[in-house]
């Protein structure tokens, strides 16, 4: 098992900045693919962020292209996402997610909250 914790969200306003952190601990050589997902209130989760954890290929949604940037420290079995210029609509839960081998649904981390005022 794959054992992940979030940490860095809170409020701040428009144009603000936020950095999330993701610790993962466990069967860490496991982990193939890491990501971030966005989940507003009453709508279903949305991935924002991906990363091959063997590799340096990453993904963005475009509603955050430009303004995020995902990263990962292997030697510390850490993740983070980087959000600048941040909107009201960023506003939500923000999930880390972990795809591994043998797995089919990965893990999942207990989320950390990003609430952007206007």
């Amino acid at each position: 098992q794959v054992q992940l914790v979030e940490s860095g969200g809170g409020l701040v306003q428009t144009g603000g900045s936020l950095r999330l952190s993701c610790a993962a601990s466990g069967l860490t050589s496991t982990i193939r693919n890491i990501r971030w997902f966005r989940q507003a209130p009453g709508k279903e989760r949305v991935l924002v962020a991906a990363m091959r954890w063997g590799g340096s290929e990453t993904y963005l949604d475009d509603s955050v292209k430009g303004r995020f940037t995902i990263s990962k420290d292997n030697t510390k079995n850490t993740a983070a996402l980087q959000m600048n210029r941040l909107k009201p609509e960023d506003t939500g839960t923000y999930f880390c997610h972990a795809l591994t081998e043998g797995t089919r649904s990965g893990y999942w981390g207990q989320g950390t909250q990003v609430t952007v005022s206007s």
